[in-house]
């Protein structure tokens, strides 16, 4: 059997603290938009002087560092835009990652060294089409998420490209990205970063008279996420270079949770593949940190009823955040945390994060700033020391005990 390729774990990073904890929790890449041009208006994004900051810091920690400059562009979009290429360069960026021919046309001229990624927005499904991209320099293509496992397969064969899949996050119920509801509805552009995900919201239903129809449940069409925790074994074996989770806009308990959970599954195998066994635990942590089901989508089959959320659905926020280690005191092994969500004396906790195996204690009390005892941790972000014989090191994160 031949050695195994560990391929490269990728996460998002809606802003300069987002990139450092995906780093912290194990990525080995991060992607981010800069203020122009990315398909994330919403998220914060970084100025160029940040992403100076970010590339600094990434390769500090031998990490890499992609800009989205990925948007569909009209022609006063391209305004300032070879400029912006040669900052992004001069700022130690890695690779970017295009959609419009546009971008690859002017980087080859004006910053020919920057290495250039294809995005999911320009909908990769076979391999003579990655033949064509690597032709006109491109290094990578993100496939379109509806590619299933036998297209990734031939693609990886014949494609003569480094290939990238996405594994988690977000669905688009349009081809990828390609959707004009947004913009019919709402007058934003999704094509040029600022989806309002029409395809999340109810509808009423009416008949052809435009007279409403009385329904119990209001009509939606929105898709179950993309969970691909199962079957990072069989990416693994197909030799896909990069795992991609989606998630800019999410929380970092988010990003944090979930790039540790793939981070163990990638080097749970790829340390010992002849004795891999999935843990099915992670799949349980993995939904409880978001707020809607995950299924691995195209990857086996088209997917259908099960995949989507046709008859509505229940996205209700957890509170498991509870805090974050700001330090630990060997003298009275104590932790010092930056409290998050509600929780008291007696209730069991769990603290997972770098440098330490998950474990889980109960909370025998809790000290407030003034080093008096109180019964909860009830205000957000206050700062409360709590009682723990192990060591815990900052930024490790405390959640809710679950109980599988």
């Amino acid at each position: 059997m031949n050695k195994i390729k560990k391929p490269e774990l990728l996460a998002p990073a809606g802003n300069l603290e987002k990139m450092k904890w995906a780093i912290m929790y194990g990525a080995d890449a991060v992607y981010f938009g800069g203020q122009n041009y990315s398909l994330r208006a919403n998220a914060d994004n970084l100025s160029v002087e940040e992403i100076k900051e970010a590339c600094n810091y990434a390769h500090k920690y031998k990490k890499r560092v992609y800009v989205t400059v990925n948007i569909a562009f009209h022609n006063e979009d391209a305004i300032n835009l070879e400029q912006y290429l040669i900052d992004l360069y001069n700022s130690g960026v890695d690779a970017i990652i295009i959609s419009d021919p546009l971008v690859l046309d002017i980087c080859k001229k004006a910053v020919p060294n920057m290495e250039i990624h294809l995005s999911t927005q320009q909908n990769t499904l076979n391999y003579e089409a990655c033949k064509y991209w690597a032709k006109e320099g491109i290094t990578r293509i993100v496939l379109g998420r509806e590619t299933s496992k036998d297209d990734i397969k031939e693609i990886v064969e014949k494609g003569n490209i480094e290939i990238e899949t996405f594994i988690h996050g977000a669905m688009c119920v349009g081809y990828s990205g390609r959707c004009v509801l947004s913009n019919y509805f709402t007058n934003r552009d999704s094509n040029r970063g600022g989806c309002s995900q029409i395809c999340r919201w109810n509808f009423k239903l009416c008949d052809e008279f435009k007279k409403e129809i009385e329904t119990d449940i209001d009509f939606s069409m929105a898709v179950k996420d993309l969970s691909m925790a199962q079957h990072i074994k069989e990416l693994i074996d197909l030799n896909v270079t990069s795992l991609k989770i989606e998630g800019r806009m999410r929380s970092i308990y988010y990003i944090s949770t979930v790039i540790s959970i793939y981070r163990k599954l990638i080097d749970d195998y790829c340390s010992n593949p002849k004795n891999y066994k999935y843990n099915k635990q992670y799949e349980y942590e993995l939904y409880r940190c978001a707020n809607r089901e995950a299924v691995p989508q195209y990857f086996n089959h088209k997917p259908g009823a099960e995949e989507q959320y046709y008859l509505g659905r229940d996205e209700v926020s957890n509170k498991d955040f509870l805090g974050i280690v700001l330090d630990y005191d060997e003298d009275s092994q104590e932790i010092v945390l930056e409290q998050r969500n509600f929780f008291k004396v007696n209730d069991e906790i769990t603290l997972f994060g770098p440098n330490i195996d998950t474990f889980s204690i109960k909370v025998e009390y809790i000290k407030d700033d003034k080093f008096e005892l109180v019964d909860a941790a009830r205000h957000p972000q206050q700062i409360v020391r709590i009682p723990c014989n192990k060591r815990v090191y900052k930024n490790n994160i405390i959640r809710v005990n679950f109980y599988y």
